[in-house]
């Protein structure tokens, strides 16, 4: 269901409005392993390169879209300890905003964690950046680049010339639709007060979603003003069997971000293209799409189209959206990715997000079958 905006109560910092998602931090186990398969599966290019004492890292872009994928030479670098406890996995989803001192000011008022102070990068690209706590062991490093600056990189990173092209030629992924985030049961509802508080947050939608015995609780939560960064946040209902996101913890050892969502302008045509690449989508039950003249009549993409590519179809108010998960390569299975188009549709489609569940769901049995 929708909610309506929530406004900061008396006491709460507003925030800022203006955020937007700089680039997402990686920390990888192995650095060259991890570019290729982004490369080679998603057509991402290699943007920047950085090398120090403690770390390497690669940032590659698509779209308006930066990763940056970062392993450790040290154990004394905070990636090693997070791939140690995690996994591959994000560890940072930077935002960029035009004034950092009086975000990181009103971020600690709210409540977060003042990890760096705001600090002046200089050198090309001069920059300042501060660092505040965010979920789990996942933080905030928040950005001011110079007014129309556009996309940029991490500071110490060295830009990779002569790049030109980062559109991703058919795969098409323009940005970071969302991030999903699993968080341990009875957490959910202080992380939605923990971001309206910190960086001025609105809820925005609200999900129960059951899947056999299972059942989980969903809340989202969104950038007030810019409405350009969004999170998914998703705890396990206790009473409930335990199922897919208990998995998640378990094997992830603690909250973290489930899976990134990439918007494209055509899934139809991102999906194909991807599936040349050797990028694998869960499976959709024929049933799905024999049914679907019933709930909805295509505004675009045909029938035909869908059933070939997987992709699930829903609506809302405002448009319908096109949506699918890719299989999960993570060795702990807790990390997979999203591709979603929307025409119009500015929520979830709770048909969909049931749907998307079950076909995660199906992955997940198949894979305790296949141990």
């Amino acid at each position: 269901m929708t909610v309506p905006p929530v406004q900061p109560t008396a006491g709460e910092p507003a925030g800022p409005t203006d955020l937007a998602v700089d680039y997402v931090e990686l920390y990888v186990d192995d650095l060259d392993r991890a570019v290729s398969a982004w490369v080679d599966g998603y057509a991402f290019t290699v943007v920047g390169t950085a090398s120090f004492a403690e770390h390497r890292g690669i940032a590659l872009r698509q779209g308006r879209t930066t990763l940056v994928l970062t392993a450790a030479a040290s154990g004394r670098h905070p990636a090693a300890a997070y791939v140690a406890t995690h996994g591959d996995g994000v560890a940072d989803i930077a935002l960029s905003t035009a004034d950092v001192s009086a975000a990181f000011a009103a971020a600690v008022a709210g409540g977060a964690e003042p990890v760096r102070p705001p600090t002046r990068h200089e050198g090309p690209g001069a920059r300042t950046t501060a660092v505040v706590s965010g979920f789990g062991d996942v933080v905030h490093t928040l950005v001011e680049r110079a007014p129309g600056e556009g996309p940029g990189l991490p500071a110490g990173f060295v830009p990779v010339p002569g790049v030109r092209d980062t559109a991703g030629g058919d795969v098409g992924l323009l940005d970071v639709d969302h991030f999903a985030v699993c968080l341990d049961a009875g957490d959910l509802d202080a992380t939605v007060r923990f971001y309206r508080r910190t960086l001025g947050f609105r809820e925005i939608f609200q999900e129960r979603i059951t899947v056999g015995a299972q059942a989980m609780e969903s809340k989202v939560v969104q950038s007030a003003g810019s409405e350009a960064v969004t999170l998914t946040l998703i705890e396990p209902d206790p009473k409930a069997q335990p199922g897919q996101i208990d998995d998640f913890l378990k094997s992830h050892h603690g909250p973290g971000v489930q899976h990134l969502a990439f918007s494209a302008d055509d899934a139809v045509r991102s999906v194909r293209a991807l599936s040349a690449r050797g990028v694998a989508f869960l499976r959709t039950p024929g049933t799905y799409y024999d049914l679907l003249s019933e709930r909805i009549d295509l505004k675009s993409h045909t029938l035909e189209d869908l059933r070939a590519t997987n992709l699930l179809v829903d609506e809302d108010h405002g448009g319908q959206l096109f949506q699918i998960f890719t299989s999960s390569t993570h060795p702990r299975g807790t990390l997979f990715h999203e591709v979603i188009e929307r025409r119009g549709a500015q929520t979830f489609g709770s048909s969909n997000i049931k749907a998307l569940y079950e076909a995660v769901e199906l992955e997940r049995v198949g894979r305790r079958a296949d141990r």
